[in-house]
């Protein structure tokens, strides 16, 4: 649900509506937190709803408590998120870089005192999760509130970020679920994975190559961050042809890099799993896969990017519905028919979700392609101007 302060944060620096920056971001973590109350019910209660679902005791007993365990990490990871929206809008990503690795550390120090010394198990490592997402929120609000950079962007605790909540609710639910088809889009995969005939073999190997996957993802990710900056800027400054350009010159390069990531796991696709596994049966499963995966890998050097642009402009309900479409009613559906009725196992299954993932990403394109991008420019100022309730009470 962040990333409804992505667009407006991104388009207020554009149109020098600095003061606005603060607000939107006070008001994304308001809204946020609001939202983590519901969560923090279903987390206390997740004991007897994993019951409900069919676990054993035991496994309910200690899940429920290394959830219990994470409780507190709702609310820091609703103030982290807006925070790097924040930074990131102004194009400050070096000091979250060393925040991030400051945690790290942190975070593998006390895994290795609270497991290996202190004895504490999975509680060990929930409590060190807390407090390594506490440690960045930390982080992030000294340098927010210190540093003279953030002096126009910053201007401290408004209640003008109570204003509008219903209508900046909207548009992070839409975020929210357009972000969230996307993520449990290849977990149903797993979960589809456990019914093949062969389910032991099946869930390692596309286990495996969702892991190298998500390691070639996280390259779309800065594009994907990248893009969405740089549109919400150009638009919130008027500039269209900027913000065109920003957009094909993102995902151009993020293409490139994601045909060169394919290659790479073509030529290695034998050998390439014997980084997690050493199982031979495994390895060659994962062999047969890589086709696929290298598919898959170029997709998401496009499909992420152009997401970023979407939250760029503001797009992300019509983006949800997208989602919906292409992965819920072809992706999943195309690829249980082939998985289980032709027979196909973990291959069909793979290419009903690369057949979603095409079909969104066309649907991207082509939206992207013909876009107007002047009237994206006044869409921008017409969403700034309807959250500004400090000109509008002026003008008043």
């Amino acid at each position: 649900m962040g990333s409804a302060v992505e667009t407006l944060c991104g388009q207020a620096y554009g149109a020098h509506r600095y003061d606005m920056l603060g607000v939107y971001l006070q008001r994304a973590t308001i809204v946020l937190a609001i939202v983590g109350l519901p969560m923090t019910i279903l987390y206390t209660f997740s004991y007897p709803i994993l019951l409900l679902l069919s676990e054993p005791k035991t496994v309910s007993y200690k899940a429920s408590l290394y959830i219990a365990g994470l409780i507190p990490q709702i609310f820091a990871y609703a103030i982290n998120f807006t925070a790097q929206k924040f930074l990131q809008a102004q194009s400050v990503v070096v000091p979250s870089a060393y925040i991030s690795g400051a945690a790290l550390l942190l975070q593998i120090s006390l895994t290795w005192v609270t497991v290996n010394i202190m004895g504490l198990g999975l509680m060990g490592i929930a409590y060190v999760l807390t407090i390594s997402w506490w440690f960045i929120v930390v982080a992030q609000t000294i340098y927010i509130t210190t540093s003279p950079r953030f002096r126009h962007t910053w201007t401290g605790l408004s209640w003008r970020s109570v204003q509008g909540l219903w209508s900046f609710f909207k548009l992070s639910a839409g975020s929210a679920v357009m972000i969230c088809l996307e993520m449990w889009y290849s977990q149903i995969l797993v979960l589809l994975a456990g019914l093949l005939k062969d389910p032991a073999i099946s869930l390692d190997s596309l286990s495996i190559c969702m892991s190298i996957s998500a390691i070639s993802f996280m390259v779309s990710v800065g594009f994907n961050a990248a893009a969405s900056v740089r549109t919400s800027n150009e638009l919130g400054a008027r500039n269209p042809k900027s913000a065109l350009f920003s957009t094909w010159t993102a995902t151009s390069v993020s293409f490139l890099i994601s045909v060169v990531e394919a290659f790479a796991v073509i030529a290695s696709r034998d050998h390439i799993s014997y980084i997690f596994t050493s199982d031979a049966d495994v390895a060659m499963a994962v062999s047969d896969l890589c086709p696929f995966l290298a598919v898959t890998i170029i997709l998401n050097g496009i499909q992420p990017v152009l997401s970023g642009v979407a939250v760029g402009c503001g797009w992300q309900t019509y983006v949800a519905y997208v989602n919906i479409g292409c992965y819920y009613i072809v992706g999943i559906p195309v690829g249980c028919i082939l998985g289980f009725t032709f027979d196909f196992q973990a291959k069909g299954i793979w290419t009903g979700m690369i057949g979603g993932t095409f079909m969104q990403t066309l649907i991207l394109l082509y939206v992207t392609y013909r876009t107007d991008w002047d009237k994206e420019v006044e869409n921008a100022r017409k969403r700034l101007d309807m959250w500004d309730y400090k000109k509008e009470s002026l003008q008043n």
